[in-house]
Parts: structure tokens; sequence; C-alpha cells
């Protein structure tokens, strides 16, 4: 039985000081922003500090992470930043 088939994948959205977001998945949102604050990772988060997690939601395995990631990635910031208060106000 494989370990990873049933973790529970999140996508994330961090905002670095300039205002960029970028998006990603893991199955672990704090470990994850702890090594992009640490420089370890997504290079194009590298000297972008301070970074602030403004989004994260379960989303299932890691296919459907994957497909939500790429769809969300498509969208301007303003297109993210949207569908980010669609989602909260759905909570």
């Amino acid at each position: 039985m494989a370990e990873t088939a049933t973790r529970q994948w999140h996508l994330y959205m961090i905002e670095t000081a300039n205002g960029a977001l970028y998006t990603g998945i893991t199955t672990d949102v704090e470990r994850r922003l702890a090594e992009h604050r640490a420089g370890r990772g997504a290079k194009a988060l590298r000297g972008k500090g301070p970074l602030h997690l403004v989004y994260h939601q379960a989303v299932g395995d890691r296919r459907e992470a994957l497909r939500l990631e790429a769809g969300v990635k498509r969208l301007s910031a303003q297109g993210k930043r949207r569908w980010m208060a669609e989602r909260r106000a759905d909570a």
C-alpha cells in the first residue's frame, strides 16, 4: 500500500513582499512554507520575502491537486485574488 495514495494534498498560495502570488501543492503546508522561507524549493520565491501564506485548501489526491494548480496558475493575479475571495465567501 503506497503511503502517498492516502495523503491529503493541499493547494496553497503565497504572497511575496511585492504582492506577487505563487501557487503550489503539497501534503504539508506548514513544512512547505518553512522551506520557501528558508530559500529552499521554488526559485521564483528566493529573495522575495517576507512570504505570507494567503490561502490554502485541502484538495484530495495528487492528481486532483495538480489539475487545480494548473487551472489556478493560468489565472492573472487579479483572477487569483477573485478566485480566493469566492472560496472564502463560501466558507
